[in-house]
């Protein structure tokens, strides 16, 4: 049973790509039915977190808005921590296994992490090593544009 729900950002939150305004602020834009899939979840006490690799103030307003369990920037492709390690240390501190953690990750920098969670995920819009991992779950809706909530559902009504 899914006691852990994970995400990467940009490629399955967003859809990957990189807006700036005239003055050079980067913007995101995320799918309010993903969120709502996340709120879902943690009202059916599933805990709820983000991994990425960057540190900006948009993802944290994002988590803050959707009362994420967790949030964890600065882990994977050019940092100290790897997205693997940071999620052991969550299910360290919840005293779960990996085996019980859900997964949604797109590129390269996720491959550790969903090769070692009890159910791996990955939106159609995911890179194709990313999609032809032995056991992954290849979502039918792309990043930032209904996947979250497309896997969502789908826990959800597996523990209904």
């Amino acid at each position: 049973m899914i006691k852990l729900f994970l995400t990467d950002v940009d490629g399955c939150l967003t859809d990957g790509g990189m807006y700036y305004s005239a003055n050079g602020e980067e913007m995101k834009r995320f799918c309010v039915y993903d969120g709502m899939g996340m709120v879902l979840l943690r009202h059916a006490g599933i805990k709820c977190g983000i991994l990425t690799s960057e540190t900006t103030d948009i993802v944290a307003s994002r988590a803050k808005k959707l009362k994420l369990d967790y949030l964890c920037m600065g882990a994977g492709a050019h940092n100290d921590k790897t997205k693997l390690e940071a999620a052991t240390e969550i299910c360290k501190e919840l005293g779960i296994g990996l085996d019980e953690v859900c997964y949604v990750g797109d590129d390269v920098n996720d491959l550790d992490l969903l090769r070692a969670v009890g159910l791996a995920a990955c939106p159609a819009s995911a890179m194709p090593i990313v999609k032809s991992l032995l056991g992954i779950l290849v979502l039918e809706h792309n990043g930032g544009n209904g996947a979250i909530r497309e896997l969502c559902d789908k826990i959800l009504a597996d523990i209904q």
